[in-house]
């Protein structure tokens, strides 16, 4: 209605504007003085027409004139004194304003309504994006190959089958197999996952459809489940393709029936995953990809057969794995001679490839802030030693006393791992402090190792308390430094009773029993054991607690000579290395043994 009004007063006005314009260009234009002039010569023939200000009439020659007077109060007078007739028209300014009036406020009502709908089209998009997937895509100019990734050779060759499987289909279909349609990477953080998802991409030349798993859920109900439909109406646009889903425990956690239940977005959400996984044919050419460090928090109906056909295990990287992924790493930048990645491999037993890229990016910063040209071996050991024991705290102020405290429980650390057997080397000592960490005794593997019998377990809770051990007898005291040590060696000691079977009164029995609860599988322990059992573990645990921190005791007393030498060194150097302390204990190099884990005093520990 408003735009019908709009273009009826435009053509009202452009009809009233063509009749003045032809009305007004038909007539001689004179000036008003010319006019007075010829009305008292009596040259104006017939009546003159008035009209807003304008006179119309012919002259008596014939010609027709207008002339405009300026709406002069003595016009009419001076037509009647020269008996000229006159006829003064009614004024259409009225109408004209009436006209533009309707037509300006048409043309409003038109703008806001058109303004509103805009807004109201726009914000209901904005809504309904939503509901829109939003996958990326990867960058095709910096392409991410298999020849990027080491250490997971077997995962690579398994994850190699899905660029023949998109290739060449009917070769794996014409003996009846299937394609798989769903593959999940699981292993710890750090060992490669999504690495390799996007070495997939950058070999596989499909389309490749990535997304977070924590992507899909929204603040709307139902947004997760659209964008699910939506990511798999994509991908059968683009078959053959891969779909990737990384960190999938976001949005497919078991589902339970507590509060919320099934009422629960990311359930809906979830639900939505399974049917269209089930809703598509391997024959279409699309193949899922997912990546988790939580398999065990999965739904399984989401991990069974036909929606992930293949769990793809990426593990921590053994000494030749490191060695490749330190090689992939540093094939970029500048190495000095003394640089021997070999070494560096065996230094960094339970590292994952993100750990030793992050090695390797601070030695090469480290190397930069010292002004060298290439990077050496000091620079990677420094490097090294921030990644796994903390950055140095120089700036701290700690008294001499603390500090002597401090240095004899790291030497007693160090003496008592020293002198047992069954456990790995001692790296590195040093009451400097880093990171939370006041001292720290870091000692490492020889060589990886999978299994570990109960006696390294019982030698490694002697070196674990042997700090507090040499606190009481130099001091005479208990301090906080130990803080950390008593949990660890707490725990170690609870898993060997109730895990591994390695109380003799006890006996080869499990008693730890874990639950997952209603909202997200978080693990809770429910005892299935009697109090008189509870009791016993208990007993058990103080005990084998108490028997190491005995053993320990002794050592110390019976070396308490060496105790004061490395006590001593550690006030002079603050740092010793392995081969410093063997020669202050008068060992040759190699001698004695200690274990892969940072004995630590906390912060606020002494």
């Amino acid at each position: 209605l408003i735009l019908w009004i709009i273009v009826l007063g435009i053509i009202l006005s452009l009809a009233k504007f063509t009749d003045l314009q032809d009305y007004t260009l038909s007539k001689k234009s004179i000036t008003y003085s010319e006019f007075l002039k010829k009305v008292e010569k009596g040259e104006i023939k017939g009546t003159v027409t008035i009209k807003e200000g304008y006179v119309y009439g012919t002259l008596k020659d014939g010609t027709k004139f207008r002339t405009y007077s300026g709406k002069d109060p003595d016009l009419y007078r001076i037509l009647r004194e020269n008996n000229i007739n006159f006829q003064p028209q009614p004024s259409s300014y009225f109408l004209s304003n009436l006209f533009f009036t309707l037509i300006s406020i048409a043309f409003f009502l038109f703008l806001f309504r058109f303004i509103a709908l805009r807004q109201a089209t726009a914000e209901h998009n904005r809504v309904m994006s939503f509901t829109k997937s939003r996958p990326l895509m990867p960058d095709t100019k910096n392409k991410i190959t298999f020849d990027d990734v080491a250490g997971c050779e077997e995962a690579k060759e398994e994850l190699k089958e899905i660029i023949e499987f998109l290739k060449n289909p009917k070769k794996f279909q014409k003996l009846g197999g299937k394609v798989p349609k769903g593959f999940l990477l699981i292993g710890p953080p750090g060992t490669g996952k999504t690495l390799l998802a996007k070495a997939v991409a950058g070999e596989a030349k499909v389309p490749f459809l990535s997304m977070s798993g924590s992507d899909f859920v929204e603040m709307f109900v139902g947004v997760g489940a659209a964008r699910v439909r939506d990511l798999f109406r994509q991908a059968k646009k683009l078959a053959p393709c891969i779909i990737f889903i990384d960190e999938i425990d976001a949005v497919g956690r078991q589902r339970f029936a507590g509060l919320g239940g099934g009422h629960d977005e990311r359930e809906q959400t979830l639900n939505q995953l399974l049917v269209e996984m089930d809703g598509f044919q391997s024959e279409e050419g699309i193949i899922v990809m997912a990546a988790t460090n939580r398999p065990d928090v999965l739904d399984p109906a989401l991990t069974r057969p036909g929606r992930f056909d293949r769990t793809v295990v990426v593990t921590l990287p053994d000494v030749k794995a490191r060695e490749k992924i330190f090689r992939v790493h540093t094939k970029n930048k500048p190495l000095a001679e003394d640089v021997n990645l070999e070494v560096l491999a065996r230094a960094t037993p339970g590292l994952a490839g993100a750990d030793i890229a992050n090695i390797v990016n601070e030695a090469a910063l480290l190397a930069a802030k010292k002004g060298k040209e290439k990077i050496d071996m000091k620079d990677f050991e420094e490097a090294k030693d921030k990644v796994l024991m903390g950055v140095e705290r120089k700036s701290l102020v700690i008294s001499e006393e603390e500090r002597k405290i401090i240095a004899y429980h790291e030497a007693g650390h160090t003496l008592v791992q020293k002198s047992l057997p069954e456990v790995y080397p001692v790296h590195k000592v040093t009451i400097i402090p880093r990171g939370r960490a006041l001292g720290l005794t870091h000692i490492l593997p020889e060589k990886d190792k999978f299994i570990e019998s109960d006696s390294y377990y019982r030698n490694s809770l002697c070196a674990l308390l042997a700090g507090r051990a040499a606190e009481k007898i130099v001091f005479g005291k208990m301090f906080t430094g130990s803080e950390n040590d008593l949990k660890i060696a707490t725990e170690i000691a609870r898993k060997m009773v109730c895990e591994w079977g390695m109380s003799e009164k006890l006996g080869p029995v499990s008693f730890e029993h874990k639950e997952a609860v209603f909202l997200g599988r978080d693990l809770v322990q429910q005892r299935q054991h009697s109090e008189e059992t509870t009791r016993e573990i208990d007993n058990e645990i103080r005990k084998i607690l108490e028997e190491a921190e005995k053993k320990a005791t002794e050592i110390i007393i019976k070396n308490r000579d060496k105790l004061e030498a490395l006590a001593n060194a550690l006030l002079e150097k603050e740092t010793l290395n392995s081969d410093e302390i063997d020669e202050i204990l008068g060992l040759k190099k190699g001698d004695g043994n200690g274990h892969k884990e940072n004995r630590e005093s906390s912060e606020n520990d002494t």
